[in-house]
């Protein structure tokens, strides 16, 4: 376990914002996280734990208190039978995309259109981070925590997680429990899940519902994000982002038919309409539509400091020298202007540190 002063927490997102920690202690093993985080809250210091980065706006002052970053390591295979498929239990500082790579090399099937997310295995199952049809929610068979209400490690069964679109009961419970391990539940097969995107199965030539190699989904997946700039590059400043700001909106059905009406207002009756998706929690429909139709079109803000992605309008992007308070002025003005447009207020999806939107 390492601890050092004044870390810029800029150099430990993907946005690359946000100033100092007041102290930084990087945790290389389960042992580690929970000595780390116990010895924090017995002196009642604030806490920030911290992984890939690739969901957190910090803001320009920093954070005053011990930030702890989780770099455990390690993917362990604790069964394998044909038809049960392999259960395997991978350390929450393990990076994502290492793990769904090895994932397609070894034939175990299921998480294989998350392929190229940033961040790392422990924070997965807090968003109940999905893409392309897939949800980790639907592989994870075990989260174990470390419980700082009850100071004990408990392992969480999925049926206990509570997982939502974008969300779980790790997130809900607002820091009690920090991610040590995650079990996955993975298909021993060379093909992967059924194709449930649309745009996916149109560039792998295949119908809704069908399985590709492994492989070919994953480079198809990677293929997609790149258009995107939703796989990391330093060079590139579209991939300087938390990926999606903004959640997809999920809508009562009578709020969704509102949105309809102020859409019709807008672009008359024969205008475009926007995505629908029936869900058992309501309808969900495009953030992105929405940003687009109200007026906030890919580069919005260039040359910044603070700009859409050129490519994706679901991604403020830092240009090169933006502060977290120039982000944050950004989606502040798209949000608004959406809910001016469409009565819908968004919802930020990365974790604010200091800031309010």
């Amino acid at each position: 376990m390492q601890a050092a002063i004044g870390t810029p927490l800029a150099s430990l997102t993907t946005m690359r914002v946000g100033g100092p920690a007041g102290r930084l202690v990087t945790a290389e093993s389960v042992d580690d996280i929970v000595d780390a985080v116990r010895e924090v809250d017995d002196a009642q210091e604030p806490l920030l734990v911290l992984s890939g980065g690739s969901n957190l706006v910090v803001c320009d002052a920093g954070f005053a208190g011990t930030v702890v970053r989780i770099a455990s390591r390690g993917v362990r295979v604790e069964s394998r039978d044909r038809c049960a498929g392999v259960t395997v239990r991978v350390a929450a500082g393990e990076p994502w995309d290492d793990f769904v790579l090895r994932a397609v090399a070894e034939g175990w099937s299921g998480v294989e259109a998350l392929s190229g997310i940033p961040g790392c295995v422990g924070s997965t199952p807090v968003q109940n981070v999905g893409a392309y049809g897939q949800e980790v929610a639907d592989t994870i068979a075990q989260v174990r925590v470390w419980d700082r209400h009850r100071g004990q490690v408990r392992t969480l069964a999925a049926a206990e997680c509570g997982f939502g679109y974008r969300d779980s009961l790790v997130k809900r419970a607002g820091g009690r429990f920090v991610v040590l391990e995650v079990v996955f539940q993975l298909a021993l097969t060379d093909l992967s899940a059924p194709v449930r995107y649309a745009d996916l199965a149109s560039a792998l030539e295949v119908t809704d519902g069908e399985r590709v190699p492994l492989a070919d989904a994953r480079e198809a997946v990677l293929a997609q994000r790149r258009r995107r700039g939703m796989v990391l590059d330093p060079a590139d400043h579209d991939t300087w982002s938390c990926g999606s700001f903004f959640t997809n909106p999920l809508l009562p059905p009578a709020d969704f038919q509102a949105l309809l009406g102020r859409v019709a207002e807008r672009f008359g009756p024969d205008g475009p309409a926007p995505p629908a998706w029936e869900t058992p929690d309501g309808v969900k429909t495009s953030a992105a539509w929405l940003i687009e139709r109200a007026g906030f079109g890919k580069g919005f803000g260039m040359p910044g400091p603070a700009a859409l992605s050129t490519k994706h309008t679901l991604a403020i992007t830092n240009r090169g020298t933006a502060s977290a308070a120039a982000i944050i002025d950004l989606a502040r003005t798209i949000r608004d202007g959406v809910a001016a447009a469409f009565g819908v207020r968004l919802v930020n999806e990365p974790v604010l540190i200091g800031l309010d939107l």
